[in-house]
């Protein structure tokens, strides 16, 4: 879906899913049960959350690259889940559908510390952003009621064997709006996180806007990096004085806007150390090395540079496992060359 969503109205899909009490028994979501979409005028006396606000002022030309094509990256099963019906969180066991999307987190506090930044941050709740993507809300209800209730029927190991053969809750084309809905939350938040968002360019931008959507509030832990890109002539109150705030040469970067190459793999590299670059490797890559100025230049050529750096994160044994298990395989192909070789000596005997 590639126009915002107007303020004042919600695309309201009719004929929502039934589900029975029995999980087991959950009827499977089918693009006819959806109906025809319809809007529906909204009464002056309803309040519009921030979140249908934030909606309906984005404009895809407020950045410099192609929403569509980030949503389509964030999509790809390569980076991301892709499932049809609400799914634990494998860490925290939270409800999540589609791509990741949370669905029952609440509105959250998100002060914005940076005094020289005026851009706020928005963390609404899921119900809100379900709204914001034009859904009504009693869907939201009756697929967070049968999750809770596989929940409470189900261990972990059920929940990995029935995740990919789930009956669908949600159709791809609902699953993308989320992703956009997402996506656009990211851009907003990274205005709050970068001063000089509307000065990067257009390949930089979607880095950012990646960073907070695959990170969100954890952003705020990479104290270096977000040290880094919001340095100026003048940095920070807060950060004059401390080593945060000379990170860069005043010299290899003066302005925001005119740094130079060597600023940039500053930048590069204060996002190269974290465990996410290492834990996620192949998307940290692909990432960090649009931050490079001239990654629109050669797209394959900045990604090898980041590449080169960020090296697989390697694997640590305990004092004498490794040296102990190499010998015993090294012990047993013995045993078996040296039975092979009496074996084939008695055969011969016999031939004999």
């Amino acid at each position: 879906m590639s126009k915002p969503i107007c303020v004042v109205a919600f695309i309201l899909f009719l004929g929502t899913c039934a589900w029975s009490q029995s999980p087991s028994e959950a009827a499977p979501f089918t693009p006819a049960a959806t109906g025809a979409a319809q809007s529906l005028q909204v009464p002056s006396d309803v309040p519009i959350s921030p979140a249908t606000r934030m909606m309906g002022e984005f404009k895809d030309s407020d950045v410099k690259f192609n929403v569509n094509e980030l949503v389509d990256i964030l999509r790809d099963r390569r980076h991301e889940g892709w499932v049809l019906a609400a799914y634990p969180d494998p860490r925290t066991g939270q409800p999540l559908i589609g791509a990741g999307f949370s669905l029952d987190l609440p509105e959250r506090e998100h002060p914005q510390t940076d005094p020289l930044n005026p851009h706020p941050f928005l963390e609404p709740s899921s119900a809100d952003l379900w709204q914001a993507a034009g859904f009504d809300p009693g869907r939201l209800d009756d697929i967070l009621k049968v999750f809770y209730e596989r929940k409470e029927m189900w261990s972990k190991r059920t929940w990995r064997r029935q995740l990919y053969s789930l009956p669908a809750q949600i159709s791809d084309e609902d699953a993308t709006q989320l992703v956009r809905v997402g996506v656009i939350q990211a851009i907003y938040n990274a205005r709050a996180y970068c001063r000089s968002f509307d000065a990067l360019t257009g390949p930089q931008q979607m880095a950012m806007a990646q960073l907070v959507y695959q990170m969100g509030v954890n952003l705020e832990h990479f104290n270096e990096f977000l040290a880094m890109i919001n340095f100026s002539a003048e940095p920070a109150p807060e950060l004059q004085g401390t080593d945060s705030a000379t990170f860069a040469d005043a010299d290899a970067a003066p302005a925001f806007g005119n740094q130079t190459p060597e600023y940039w793999q500053g930048v590069q590299r204060s996002l190269m150390g974290s465990q996410w670059a290492h834990k996620y490797r192949t998307r940290a890559i692909a990432v960090i090395a649009m931050l490079d100025p001239a990654y629109g230049d050669d797209p394959s050529a900045a990604e090898q540079r980041v590449g080169a750096v960020l090296r697989p994160s390697v694997v640590h044994r305990r004092h004498g496992h490794g040296a102990a298990g190499a010998r015993r395989v090294a012990t047993n192909a013995h045993h078996r060359r040296a039975g092979k070789g009496r074996a084939a000596r008695a055969h011969n005997r016999r031939r004999v």
